[in-house]
């Protein structure tokens, strides 16, 4: 590899927090799940998956799921009890409805749709699918919280509607399970988390703002401030519980969201953080398509953006230049959970294998990604060229 140079800009993978957002004081939102009259809220996504799993009885039963998935949503299935198993997802993340279909048996209790990074799946032909066959259907919206398809809010199709809200806004925490429909479940308010650890998260999200917009300056007092509250937290023994974990874990099930965050959810500017999101996938859409084929040549009405993904044939060496130049890409679901059959499945494997996550979030200004789309082709470009010179 050649070497890699380093530059003052800094790029964080999700959005920070702004200190006035401590303080303010929104209006109820008319987003999902804010609008949602029936919603319990949770520290993680993957809680109100595990819950939604007891709830509905599907233990002893099997779940018809996405090849294309995380492996911590599977892993939470898996734990409350049912079989998960698979259907197939094309490499434009487009889910094969007919194969959905086809993998319904007599077990079949529930099937499962994951919206991937804002865009949304086939939630009405899903609808169709599971209405004909008496299953429930279950909306995964952890990647597209404010999405909708067209006119539709996502996750107000299916009978559950899954979100997780720290990927999308500056929360230390926070998931959500929507009941949608008539039919009411008797459902426990989960408790609320430990302060201490809503509290680390929340100054860890004021730092890497500092650091977004202190400069060079706010990098060292970042890094000052860390070192001296990792001292901190170990001599406390304070308990963090980490978020963006790839596992699941049974003693964190019954944490709630605490009403910290939830006032800070409620302070943002919901429709500003769309509009942004959609300005800087549209800013990265035409700078890169030239030197990456898109997976989306265009962005529909109504999508909110997690992140821009970037299509590339070395995820390692253009994370690298990506990380060096100080843009927190991330590689995108790299690892398919073992109860599914990779060999199954090419192009999800393919998938894997090729998309790596640019921030477009709402933090981001059009100046900051003028120089994300530069480094972004600089690191292709730089890659072609080392993968000829070794050819």
């Amino acid at each position: 590899m050649e070497a890699l140079t380093t530059t003052r800009l800094f790029v964080p993978a999700l959005p920070t927090l702004w200190p006035g957002m401590l303080l303010g004081r929104g209006e109820p939102s008319g987003f999902m799940p804010f609008s949602a009259p029936n919603v319990r809220w949770f520290y993680f996504a993957r809680n109100a998956v595990w819950l939604t799993v007891k709830m509905l009885g599907l233990d002893k039963g099997e779940v018809l799921m996405p090849a294309y998935h995380h492996g911590v949503e599977v892993e939470a299935v898996a734990d409350a009890g049912a079989t998960p198993r698979f259907y197939r997802v094309g490499s434009r993340w487009d889910v094969d409805v007919e194969d959905v279909e086809r993998r319904i048996g007599p077990n079949t209790k529930a099937l499962y749709l994951t919206h991937y990074a804002g865009f949304p799946g086939p939630a009405e032909e899903m609808r169709r699918i599971a209405d004909k066959h008496g299953l429930p259907l279950i909306e995964d919206c952890a990647l597209s919280l404010l999405s909708a398809d067209g006119s539709v809010p996502l996750g107000t199709t299916g009978d559950i509607g899954i979100f997780c809200l720290y990927k999308t806004l500056p929360l230390p925490h926070g998931g959500a399970l929507v009941v949608n429909g008539p039919r009411q479940y008797s459902l426990p308010e989960p408790p609320t988390p430990p302060i201490t650890s809503t509290l680390s998260h929340t100054v860890s999200a004021l730092l890497q703002n500092l650091e977004l917009r202190g400069g060079r300056f706010g990098r060292g007092l970042r890094g000052f401030i860390r070192s001296l509250g990792k001292g901190a937290v170990k001599a406390a023994d304070i308990q963090r519980v980490a978020t963006g974990t790839q596992h699941f874990d049974r003693r964190h099930v019954d944490l709630g969201m605490s009403p910290f965050a939830r006032r800070i959810a409620q302070a943002q500017d919901l429709e500003a953080i769309v509009e942004r999101r959609r300005r800087n996938y549209f800013f990265l859409l035409g700078r890169l398509r030239d030197v990456s084929p898109p997976l989306f040549n265009q962005l529909p009405a109504g999508v909110s953006p997690l992140f821009y993904p970037l299509v590339v044939e070395d995820k390692a060496e253009v994370l690298a230049r990506l990380h060096a130049r100080g843009i927190e890409a991330i590689d995108f679901w790299r690892h398919m959970h073992p109860a599914c059959d990779a060999s199954a499945f090419p192009e999800v494997m393919q998938l894997r294998r090729s998309i790596v996550e640019i921030p477009c979030h709402q933090d981001l200004s059009p100046e900051v990604m003028a120089e994300v789309a530069l480094v972004v082709r600089g690191a292709l470009t730089q890659d072609r060229r080392t993968r000829k010179h070794a050819g």
